[in-house]
């Protein structure tokens, strides 16, 4: 079964004509992936260390046994990248989105009081972070509530979207809409404005997300200079497109990586430019998907 069908011509020519608050044309809406103390782990039973989005770009420890490098790199995320992310957006007073793998923030308790405390707007980003296509149906849907009802109790309101880690499987879309609650999914890296589809006959939101403005592209040897610099030339190219058609920018970060003082200095830059703009919305995904469903409703 295909639950999934691919369309490859999206709004074409033909873009909803819509304006953003304030009479904006661009919406930002910055990403922090909370995921560190979810991902795979021997101390979870996974039979193996995960690696991916550090330092390294992949394990060196032999398959089964604890790699405590790439343990510990996850843990700078967690204890100071974290904590550096969040001085930075709060102090310039600018919204953020958190990705919220549920397991994490139940074994950081500081992290979510802060979280609470900011009203950070939240998009579960599953119970673990685990490639989702690899589970089956059954998984998934147990995943799924596991992740919503932990995320209710850690952060005192359920998400408001969902994302999960790369890519979902072919049940995911119809497994989030059946448990329900959520106003969007961003499962989809197609477009540059949200989009409606259809769920077993139902309308259903999809604000796409971006693996390009994404700091996943810092592991290397990048200069938060460099990172700046790719933002700012993505964001002028959407307001000089503004006359034609209003958009939507994603800026996807990792506490793990962009939390490191070099790299995060490239971002408090970027939100300085991004702050002088009149022309430009910063706010949450789920504001967003609210303000374009208002604007363009769901299809009859």
């Amino acid at each position: 079964m295909n639950d999934m069908p691919r369309d490859l011509v999206g709004y074409g020519a033909n873009p909803p004509d819509i304006t953003w608050p304030n009479g904006a044309r661009v919406a930002v809406n910055f990403v922090m992936n909370f995921e560190e103390g979810s991902e795979y782990a021997i101390g979870n039973g996974d039979g193996r260390s995960e690696a991916s989005l550090t330092e390294v770009a992949a394990s060196r420890v032999p398959r089964g046994e604890r790699d405590l490098a790439a343990e510990s790199m996850f843990e700078y995320g967690s204890r100071i990248g974290f904590w550096r992310l969040r001085r930075v957006f709060q102090e310039r007073g600018v919204p953020l989105t958190v990705f919220a793998c549920a397991q994490a923030l139940e074994r950081h308790p500081p992290a979510a009081e802060a979280i609470r405390e900011a009203g950070w707007d939240i998009c579960c980003h599953g119970w673990r972070w685990v490639e989702h296509y690899l589970l089956s149906e059954a998984e998934e849907r147990e995943h799924i509530a596991r992740a919503v009802a932990s995320l209710e109790e850690t952060l005192g309101a359920p998400p408001a979207g969902w994302y999960c880690r790369y890519g979902p499987s072919v049940n995911t879309r119809r497994l989030v809409v059946a448990h329900g609650g959520f106003l969007y999914d961003s499962d989809a890296y197609n477009d540059d404005l949200p989009y409606w589809t259809t769920v077993d006959g139902a309308p259903h939101l999809v604000v796409p997300y971006s693996l390009v403005n994404n700091d996943a592209k810092l592991t290397g040897l990048v200069t938060g200079e460099d990172f700046e610099r790719f933002l700012r030339d993505a964001l002028d190219l959407l307001r000089h497109e503004a006359d034609e058609r209003a958009s939507m920018m994603s800026v996807g970060m990792h506490m793990r990586l962009l939390g490191h003082p070099a790299r995060a200095s490239g971002l408090a830059r970027f939100l300085d430019y991004v702050g002088g703009l009149s022309d430009v919305w910063i706010a949450g995904r789920a504001d967003i998907a609210r303000h374009f469903s208002a604007c363009v409703p769901a299809p009859a």
